[in-house]
């Protein structure tokens, strides 16, 4: 797969859906600071970050980052990706309103233009012709450098592709949906064929399942060890084979439950990098490790084949 111009660095995406939730400034910081020293280039972080939490709004992970941005002088070298389409619904692709809500992520970050641009969920409803005719309003505005899907299935980005070409209007040419080694159903067999045909870098969100691939969440009793493991109560039994195959795979290899999962994502069809997010410098430094993890193909037809 050819390079993407929203794509730099070790392959890997940092997730910033922890910056100015779980993760304060001194933390968010500190990863921001650990991920650049590791060779990592990209953040993925999207307007409507925290608003599902008590107390937040969204735009709080994107004012993170941009405190970051000015205090470290990194922006030009990063490749920064956000999204809209989440904080409201559908009168949220209205041309004019994906407009000022660029102009509002643009602001939190303290930046002049995002690398990547996503529609951060399809809405069915809406003809595809418009939801691409507004995004293509935000590239012209020079603000935005490409445009990427999220949350849409094959049928209806494949649509997306052929309105852009129609309307000679920027494609969506990066796709970003669910696809981990427990939960696939999001990037099937389909989706893969239509990036791989298209190429079109599928950059995986919750590349460890929110932390259930660490390995640390295998009884009840885990789920207390932190704000995601309420999240996690069907994986408990669900994921177990799963879990029986990696701590195999750790043993042979010496590396962590998230690196073998990242390892893995990484060489599937399409898979351009996967996003991960960290609350730690150590965090950080072990996902960022896991570039240099090569799997055996006997390592990842078990893993392939751990789901039954």
């Amino acid at each position: 797969m050819s390079a993407h111009p929203a794509i730099a660095g070790i392959p890997l995406v940092l997730g910033g859906n922890v910056f100015g939730m779980t993760a304060d400034q001194d933390a968010s910081f500190a990863v921001l600071d650990a991920f650049y020293e590791a060779g990592g280039r990209m953040i993925d972080t999207a307007d409507v970050y925290s608003a599902w939490i008590p107390g937040y709004k969204g735009g709080e992970s994107e004012t993170m980052l941009g405190k970051w941005f000015a205090a470290s002088g990194k922006r030009a070298e990063m490749r920064l990706h956000t999204k809209t389409g989440m904080l409201g619904g559908k009168e949220l692709y209205e041309p004019a309103r994906v407009l000022a809500s660029l102009d509002a992520s643009l602001e939190r970050l303290q930046t002049d233009y995002v690398d990547l641009y996503y529609a951060h969920r399809d809405y069915d409803e809406l003809e595809i012709a418009d939801i691409v005719s507004a995004f293509d309003g935000a590239v012209k505005t020079g603000k935005v450098r490409s445009l990427g899907a999220s949350n849409f299935n094959a049928e209806r980005l494949s649509a997306a592709l052929d309105a852009a070409e129609a309307q000679d209007a920027t494609p969506f040419s990066v796709l970003q949906n669910e696809y981990n080694l427990i939960a696939r159903n999001a990037y099937g067999p389909d989706l893969q064929a239509l990036c791989t045909t298209r190429n079109i870098p599928m950059l995986p969100f919750f590349g460890l399942a929110s932390g259930y691939l660490t390995g640390k969440y295998r009884t009840e009793a885990d789920l207390g060890k932190s704000i995601r493991g309420q999240r996690m109560g069907k994986l408990i039994e669900t994921g177990a084979p799963m879990l029986a195959v990696m701590d195999q795979v750790v043993r042979e290899t010496g590396a962590t439950h998230a690196q073998v999962a990242l390892a893995w994502l990484r060489v599937q069809p399409g898979i351009g990098a996967p996003i991960a997010s960290a609350t730690s410098a150590e965090q950080v430094r072990e996902i960022c490790a896991s570039v240099s993890l090569d799997l055996s193909d006997d390592q990842l037809a078990r893993l392939g084949a751990a789901l039954g």
